[in-house]
C-alpha cells in the first residue's frame, strides 16, 4: 500500500494585533475571510482562503508571528496518525488529532472530506 498523501491546509501563528494582521494580509495578497473565531469587530482567532490562521495574543512578549501550528490535511487521518506515533511524538490536549513533536512543533491533523481531493489540491502547481 502506498502512503495517504497530505499537504499544509493552514498555518497557525500567535500576534498581538490581529487586526493589523487581517489588514496586512488581505490588501498584500488578496487572503479573505474563510472563517472566525468571535466576532469580525473583535476576533479571537481568524482564519483566511490562503492558509493562514491569526490567534489573537494581545499579552504575547515576544516575537510577533511565533508560530502556534501546523494543520496539515491527510487523505487518511487516522493512517497518519498511526505513523506519527511511531516517532514517539506527544499527545496533545486538543484531541487525539493533535500531537507534539519532540522540537515543540504542534500538528494538527485534519481529515479531509471525499469530495476535497488531496490529490487534486497537490496537482496544483502554482509555478506553471
Amino acid at each position: 500500500m502506498s502512503i495517504p498523501k497530505a499537504y499544509v491546509e493552514h498555518v497557525a501563528v500567535w500576534v498581538k494585533d490581529i487586526h493589523w494582521h487581517i489588514r496586512f494580509f488581505h490588501e498584500v495578497f488578496g487572503m479573505t475571510l474563510r472563517e472566525v473565531q468571535g466576532s469580525v469587530e473583535e476576533p479571537i482567532q481568524y482564519w483566511t482562503l490562503g492558509g493562514m490562521q491569526f490567534m489573537s495574543k494581545p499579552d504575547f512578549d515576544g516575537p510577533e508571528g511565533r508560530l502556534g501550528h501546523l494543520g496539515v490535511m491527510c487523505e487518511d487521518v487516522e493512517y497518519a496518525l498511526a505513523a506519527a506515533r511511531r516517532f514517539h511524538v506527544t499527545p496533545m490536549p486538543q484531541g487525539h488529532n493533535w500531537l507534539r513533536l519532540p522540537d515543540g512543533l504542534a500538528l494538527e491533523f485534519i481529515q479531509a472530506s471525499p469530495a476535497a481531493s488531496v490529490a487534486q489540491a497537490l496537482a496544483i502547481n502554482p509555478r506553471s
